[in-house]
């Protein structure tokens, strides 16, 4: 029963984490690059950011601004009722724009993510690109595909996003 248990283990993928490593930094500074801000409020830039579909914790966003201010990128001023109030540095803007292709592209994956969750909030959706993954996993994982069968399959995709994209 080996190719049941693999099959189990197929359809439960694991979490993927919404940011890679270092990204959050970067969303942070960018925030931070149009308005100070407050850890809490930070939190819920980034939750509006994604649509609700990534809310980072206090135990995530904390120890991001200690490195940040650690590397001279953000102050943060112990300001009213405990609150501090984050703002960039001369240092974070810098930074920041050496890594805007790096931004960009969490930019774009952050898109990409929300579409990806919006296509499956739809069962029908869902069931359809399940299929997809499991049909491709089968022809080209599990079966070791030749390059031709591989340009078949090629073909057939573009077609099919020719076929979605002239839709009305």
């Amino acid at each position: 029963m080996p190719s049941q248990k693999r099959s189990v283990a197929m359809s439960n993928h694991p979490r993927q984490r919404f940011f890679a490593h270092g990204d959050l930094r970067l969303v942070v500074l960018d925030i931070l690059s149009r308005n100070a801000s407050h850890g809490y409020e930070l939190i819920k830039e980034i939750e509006s950011l994604t649509l609700g579909h990534y809310t980072p914790s206090a135990g995530v966003i904390y120890p991001t601004l200690d490195w940040l201010q650690q590397q001279n990128f953000i102050d943060v001023i112990h300001g009213e009722q405990g609150r501090n109030d984050i703002a960039i540095t001369d240092n974070g803007r810098f930074w920041l724009n050496e890594q805007s292709a790096q931004s960009e592209q969490i930019k774009q994956r952050i898109k990409a993510r929300i579409v990806g969750h919006e296509l499956r909030k739809n069962p029908a959706m869902k069931q359809a690109l399940d299929n997809i993954k499991a049909v491709l996993d089968q022809k080209v994982n599990r079966e070791s595909a030749s390059e031709q069968t591989l340009e078949k399959i090629i073909a057939i995709l573009n077609r099919a996003s020719q076929d979605i994209a002239a839709l009305d």
